[in-house]
């Protein structure tokens, strides 16, 4: 990717987090940067320590992390490398955050809750952060609760690129649940498809019961499309019902693998015929041995959102803004 020049002429500085230098390194390879290089290690009480292994003083710089894994460790370690960086006198510092942590407790659904979506907003911003990038976060809301400017990618639009040239035919695009509802509408009228909804209730945290499908999914290759899949019993309880609903085949497409607990076992023991992810997370090479789960890289996503951040130059002009969220 051909970059202009930055007002001041200024550089381009990359830096990744321990937690997905893979993509941090195709991102860089795209923009036709070396990575930056920073000295990140861990104390034997488990304290961070981050230093920066070059000049970044006046630079842009934009720090890759996933918030995924680990989560605490992984957002403490951004924290503090956007302190360091601050502490070095960079000129912008800009978070790109492939997958926001904490991003499901965007709201109070019960008395005496967090709204931990919003804490973690804060300390980025105490950290001193001064721009955030971030792909398919749980709600759209998430962005105000920022004071500092938020470039909201969605992978919508590669998603759909993916299933046009899979070349499916009678497709019905179903949400999980009514929070997802706009976003995979969205993702059927790019694909020229029907819509269908799944009424979902939580007993519990990390628990779903599907109680009833609105929408006609009998005899339709079925994509369940959703921001992200964790232990993967709601995504496995929709594939279920789709198929007692009648369901010819079930598709399932998400950004964010987060797999955590039995999700592997489940996803490889589903009925789905596939399920798509996007790389805003690092997947155990291991399972994706069957096949059955795919994974496509978003790291050019990043990368143009960084080059037009970094030339201060439009990021809504390079995603359909039908897409966006």
């Amino acid at each position: 990717m051909k970059r202009k020049s930055s007002p001041f002429n200024k550089q381009l500085h990359i830096f990744s987090g321990t937690v997905y230098p893979k993509l941090a390194e195709d991102i860089a390879g795209y923009l036709d940067v070396e990575l930056g290089n920073i000295k990140l290690k861990k104390f034997s009480n488990g304290e961070i320590y981050a230093r920066y292994m070059e000049t970044i003083r006046g630079e842009d710089v934009f720090l890759v992390q996933s918030v995924s894994g680990d989560v605490n460790d992984a957002l403490m370690e951004l924290l503090i490398m956007v302190d360091a960086a601050k502490r070095a006198s960079a000129r912008r510092v800009t978070c790109v955050i492939t997958h926001y942590g904490y991003a499901r407790q965007d709201k109070k659904s019960a008395a005496r809750e967090p709204i931990t979506a919003k804490l973690v907003a804060n300390l980025l911003e105490a950290a001193g952060c001064d721009s955030i990038i971030t792909m398919d976060p749980h709600q759209g809301q998430i962005q105000g609760f920022f004071d500092i400017p938020v470039n909201h990618l969605t992978a919508l639009g590669t998603l759909a690129d993916y299933y046009k040239e899979k070349g499916l035919d009678n497709i019905c695009v179903v949400s999980p649940d009514a929070g997802r509802a706009k976003a995979a509408k969205k993702l059927s009228d790019e694909l020229g498809a029907d819509f269908a909804l799944m009424h979902k209730g939580r007993p519990a945290h990390n628990v779903a019961e599907i109680t009833n499908v609105i929408g006609d999914v009998e005899g339709k290759n079925c994509i369940i499309n959703d921001d992200m899949i964790d232990t993967a019993g709601t995504i496995c309880a929709g594939m279920k019902v789709l198929k007692d609903k009648g369901a010819k085949a079930v598709y399932v497409c998400t950004t964010h693998p987060v797999f955590s607990g039995p999700a592997y076992e489940r996803l490889e023991a589903s009925v789905a015929e596939e399920i798509v992810a996007c790389s805003t997370i690092p997947v155990d090479e291991s399972h994706l041995q069957s096949g059955k789960i795919k994974i496509i890289n978003v790291a050019p996503n990043f990368a143009k959102a960084i080059n037009n951040v970094f030339n201060n130059e439009s990021v809504s002009q390079l995603f359909d803004p039908d897409f966006a969220l």
